[in-house]
């Protein structure tokens, strides 16, 4: 039998230290780029969206992919090719970790929606405070002593 499969996950991750390094001159070839990368590992990329200093992107990864080792090449690839730009004023580099999570078929909209208007979003709320409002809202525990990591320790 054939293995049959549709996952699809909202990816959310930073720059390091939330620094904005995603300036608008580098958006959306950006967007295109990580759009390849997926691609390249048999995923598809159903939206992409975010600020200076973290994205979000809703994606169906293969099963035969890790979604930590998709995520990892994501950040991999597209540093490296981001800091290779002449335009790339501010060296982008990514937090180690990511928060994701998993979005049914009737979601997808509403998903996209949100990835779509965060500059909107995120006028009002930090990248912090919406990290743990999705963490809250997926009942996923966690400590805001290390929450960031050792990004915010010297």
């Amino acid at each position: 039998m054939t293995t049959y499969s549709k996952l699809t996950y909202h990816v959310v991750f930073s720059t390091k230290h939330r620094v904005k390094s995603i300036r608008e001159q580098i958006r959306e070839p950006l967007y295109r780029f990580i759009g390849g990368v997926i691609r390249n590992r048999a995923g598809h990329l159903i939206e992409i969206g975010g600020i200076e200093d973290h994205l979000h992107l809703l994606v169906n990864f293969s099963p035969a992919s890790s979604v930590s080792s998709m995520v990892r090449d994501i950040k991999a690839h597209s540093a490296r090719w981001a800091n290779g730009l002449p335009e790339t004023e501010k060296r982008l580099e990514w937090q180690r970790g990511y928060g994701v999570f998993t979005v049914s078929h009737s979601n997808i909209a509403s998903v996209r929606t949100y990835i779509l208007n965060q500059s909107e979003h995120h006028r009002t709320r930090t990248v912090e405070d919406e990290l743990m409002e999705l963490l809250k809202r997926h009942h996923i525990e966690f400590d805001t002593r290390y929450l960031f990591e050792a990004e915010h320790q010297g």
